[in-house]
């Protein structure tokens, strides 16, 4: 019976126009809550099982309790199609984390010495452009405007699309990438998979970068570059996919650019 809710689950992912990435993160922990019950059936699990799962639950961060409580009540609520107002499903404030960012001039310089043509045109990029990791292997041959020098990224974080712009030299690298993978529908495919996975994004940024940055170091790294560039708020929101300034403004913030304004005392 909880297969069958989770296939119940899977089928409201798809419907909702869930991203693969976050269906697979709430799938994970709507099995770990249901191997937590044991052989009880989850039709007769009662609201303070639910609550006595997530309070009991030993979280390792603020994001992980997010990610937690979201799926564990979106199984409540589109799974069992249960009304959650006798379960605390409130998710805790955000950590105010700045974001860490590697150097421009020391990325330049790795990705210049990359020999693997797909590591390096997945790293330069996503250097170039910005985009998420799951943007990344989301994207396909056809989403190039080659024309007019453009990507179209769609159906994205908040299921929206947006244009990031190709440079040349970018353009090249993916050209010398592409002469030697010759892949048809993804721009970046598996060994297995007719496209990359996230996991595999990560380790050569990892390999190449450093084993302290993340792929999504290099987004907040290329809009910070961006910012020192005297690139204004709006048009790095855009190209972000931001729909609040005050997400983009952080980068505005640790700029160097911001920094050279601050009189310091002493």
């Amino acid at each position: 019976m909880n297969q069958k809710i989770i296939k119940i689950c899977e089928q409201k992912f798809i419907y909702l126009k869930y991203s693969p990435r976050t269906s697979e993160n709430y799938l994970i922990h709507i099995k770990r809550f249901l191997n937590s019950v044991g052989d009880k059936q989850v039709i007769h699990l009662s609201s303070k099982d639910f609550q006595n799962y997530l309070d009991n639950y030993n979280f390792t961060s603020v994001s992980q309790q997010n990610q937690a409580i979201n799926a564990i009540r979106f199984l409540y609520k589109y799974g069992l199609e249960r009304k959650y107002d006798k379960v605390n499903f409130q998710r805790p404030r955000s950590e105010k984390k700045l974001p860490q960012v590697i150097d421009k001039d020391f990325l330049l310089d790795r990705i210049s010495k990359i020999e693997n043509k797909k590591h390096k045109a997945i790293i330069a990029l996503a250097f170039s452009t910005g985009m998420r990791v799951s943007e990344i292997v989301n994207l396909k041959i056809s989403d190039f405007d080659l024309q007019r020098n453009i990507i179209h990224i769609k159906n994205a974080k908040g299921r929206k699309d947006r244009i990031v712009g190709l440079t040349q030299k970018v353009r090249q690298i993916l050209r010398d990438y592409h002469l030697e993978y010759k892949t048809k529908e993804y721009l970046f495919s598996g060994q297995t998979n007719s496209k990359y996975s996230a996991r595999s994004c990560n380790q050569i940024v990892k390999k190449h970068l450093g084993e302290n940055y993340h792929f999504h170091t290099l987004r907040h790294s290329t809009f910070t570059a961006l910012a020192e560039n005297g690139t204004s708020l709006p048009v790095i929101q855009k190209l972000a996919g931001h729909s609040s300034s005050k997400t983009t403004e952080v980068y505005i913030h640790i700029s160097n650019q911001f920094l050279k304004q601050v009189q310091n005392p002493l």
